[in-house]
């Protein structure tokens, strides 16, 4: 199943997610603390001001389309969770790298491993790329690479819950650069920029295969200690 989700339904969800796993004691959450989540000012880009009836119309379209639900139990005071676990069956640092997707757009890989800590703590880069491949190799897929940003090195990932991201439309030039752009045109086709982000996903899935590999090893290893 493909999901579009709106922003404030992505971020209805990641919220949830987030508590379950920072403060479980408050979980599941009511209306109001959910809404308090939302709008954190800490660890949420952008920032927003959703009242309730934004909130309770985003769990009813989260609700319809499996992903959240009304929890029972026996409080007066209507309370809420996510169901993601039950239709993926994430493992604990998948989930954590796509909350901090849904919570905070796109970023690279070493903002994810700072800003899972809470929810994750991952040793290396390595294994943020472990997630990062295991969420790109889901069926339909929950993540993707986007093209490098000019006078960036590292490449940033989306969540795919939204949909598939819009093309990056290229700048055009200015002033002088307009000749140099047209004299490069011919060494830089059109295209040349999909396929760079192609070879760096396959480069990050590589990666996360091989941290995989490291630490089945490693656990192996422990057997015989």
């Amino acid at each position: 199943m493909e999901y579009h989700l709106s922003e404030i339904e992505a971020r209805v969800l990641g919220a949830l997610i987030e508590k379950e796993v920072t403060t479980p004691e408050y979980y599941p959450l009511s209306l109001n603390a959910l809404v308090n989540a939302c709008n954190q000012k800490s660890n949420r880009e952008p920032v927003m001001n959703l009242g309730e009836d934004e909130v309770r119309a985003a769990l009813r379209s989260l609700s319809d389309q499996y992903l959240a639900r009304s929890a029972g139990g026996d409080s007066r005071v209507a309370k809420y969770e996510h169901r993601v676990n039950e239709l993926f069956n994430f493992h604990r640092h998948e989930i954590a790298v796509l909350c901090v997707l849904l919570l905070r757009g796109p970023q690279t890989p070493g903002e994810l491993r700072t800003r899972t800590e809470r929810m994750y703590a991952f040793e290396d880069l390595d294994s943020v790329h472990s997630a990062l491949n295991l969420l790109m190799k889901r069926e339909p897929p929950l993540v993707a690479v986007l093209s490098r940003q000019p006078g960036t090195k590292e490449s940033r990932y989306t969540h795919l819950l939204s949909g598939a991201p819009p093309a990056e439309a290229a700048s055009a030039p200015s002033g002088d650069s307009q000749h140099s752009a047209g004299r490069d045109s011919h060494n830089h086709p059109t295209g040349d920029s999909a396929r760079i982000a192609q070879l760096e996903s396959e480069v990050a899935g590589l990666r996360g295969e091989l941290a995989e590999l490291r630490e089945r090893f490693a656990a192996f290893q422990k057997q015989f200690q």
